[in-house]
């Protein structure tokens, strides 16, 4: 039995990883920390579990084997340190951290202590992602010239949003670094390469000190664009993506949920079956720390998801298209 302790509940999926804990046969949550003690508390009275006030008094308790970060994105790096250095499995929310220099000390201080270390990437697992691979591992649309996802929601307009979610402290960003990764790691997994550049533009709608509208252009090297979009002020706004190639094009797409495919000379679009859903990451995390196995695309694209956020938020500070070979690692 996996024991796990919570760091922090700041996070808005913060209870759904705790769910997916107390359903999971081979996992049990064991203990709290969080820097809002109020917070903390509360969660750990409702588990029926301690709570601990000092995180390392947590990590060396004896009580726990991994831990579960929703913590502030500005303290990943702490946090995820001090969890390694204690010899504790992790499993986190993106993005790792906020910058590539980061995630890599993070990256180190895990295999360092032969630790397994899986983060939340959902999107990786659904059914029309992995359709979509397959169609692009057999090259059916042929070379991929453009791909375009898009992902918003109204939280900011509607306020629904925590306020802490637009602080740019603790954050590192609104819309983009936010919701926006989940078409920022599609794109890029759909790029079949990781880009070379990054240019971003960030609206403020709603006049808060985080974007809460964003486009990112990424360019790869072989002359494919990708088109990131995320937004907090967009209703009704379907999650969307489009990739196109020399030999066609396809689209899936909310509210309907189908996956449509047109290539060569085809007269109509054909409809392509969408397959379950694989595990979840919390699962997949479960089943590495069992089997001594490593979570290595997931972990990559991870690290390249902290790069491409790093660059977006440089060239919309910077006014300019940002290098990924210019990050300090």
């Amino acid at each position: 039995m996996l024991r796990i302790g919570k760091i922090s509940y700041w996070h808005v999926h913060a209870w759904d990883y705790t769910n997916q804990a107390l359903k999971h046969p081979d996992t049990v949550m064991a203990a709290v920390w969080d820097e809002n003690e109020e917070r903390g508390r509360a969660a750990a009275e409702k588990l029926g579990v301690p709570f601990y006030a000092n995180l390392d008094d947590m990590l060396t308790s004896g009580e726990i084997d991994a831990v579960i970060v929703d913590a502030p994105t500005n303290r990943h790096t702490e946090v995820m340190l001090a969890a390694a250095a204690a010899g504790k499995h992790i499993f986190t929310e993106k993005v790792v951290a906020p910058t590539l220099k980061e995630v890599n000390q993070i990256l180190k201080a895990v295999d360092d202590n032969g630790l397994k270390l899986t983060v939340s990437l959902p999107r990786l697992n659904d059914g029309y992602t992995l359709a979509i691979r397959e169609l692009l591992e057999k090259e059916t649309l042929g070379q991929i010239t453009q791909v375009r996802v898009r992902l918003s929601h109204n939280g900011a307009l509607a306020n629904w949003l925590p306020e802490h979610f637009y602080s740019l402290e603790q954050c590192a960003g609104g819309a983009l670094i936010d919701l926006g990764c989940h078409p920022m790691y599609l794109t890029r997994l759909f790029l079949g390469e990781l880009p070379s550049e990054v240019s971003a533009q960030f609206g403020y709608v709603t006049g808060r000190e985080v974007e809460d509208n964003a486009v990112a252009l990424v360019r790869g090297a072989g002359g494919a664009i990708g088109i990131v979009e995320a937004g907090f002020v967009n209703p009704h706004s379907p999650f969307s993506i489009e990739v196109h190639g020399t030999k066609g094009t396809l689209f899936y797409g909310t509210p309907e949920n189908k996956l449509l495919v047109r290539t060569g000379d085809d007269q109509a679009w054909q409809s392509v079956e969408i397959p379950a859903n694989r595990e979840s990451a919390f699962e997949q995390w479960v089943g590495h720390v069992q089997n001594g196995t490593t979570a290595n695309e997931n972990i990559a694209y991870a690290r390249e998801l902290t790069m491409l956020m790093e660059a977006a938020g440089r060239s919309n500070s910077e006014g300019r298209a940002v290098r990924l070979d210019e990050l300090e690692g």
